[in-house]
């Protein structure tokens, strides 16, 4: 059994008046973009998905792992180099 969702009033939210958001169809809770409304319709309303919306959610968490895989690593990369700029910067200090 799934628990009535109540929607999200605007004033929760900071959205501009010239904004035109993307709303969840459950609990009208604003998105800037459409695969962040999908992920969020994936993790928080699961049961309300049908097929093609499922596969859009798991295309989405694939994209935004993605993404994130590489943020790290460009993160990772940056700190490498940082250490070495400042422990070279120490050897000749």
């Amino acid at each position: 059994m799934t628990m009535p969702t109540e929607h999200i009033d605007d004033t929760d939210f900071d959205v501009p008046a010239d904004a035109d958001p993307v709303r969840c169809p459950d609990c009208g809770r604003p998105f800037v973009r459409e695969d962040l409304l999908v992920l969020h319709r994936g993790y928080d309303h699961p049961g309300a998905l049908d097929d093609a919306e499922t596969n859009a959610f798991e295309d989405a968490y694939e994209s935004e792992s993605d993404r994130l895989n590489v943020f790290r690593l460009k993160a990772l990369l940056a700190l490498i180099l940082l250490y070495f700029v400042l422990l070279m910067t120490y050897a000749v200090v």
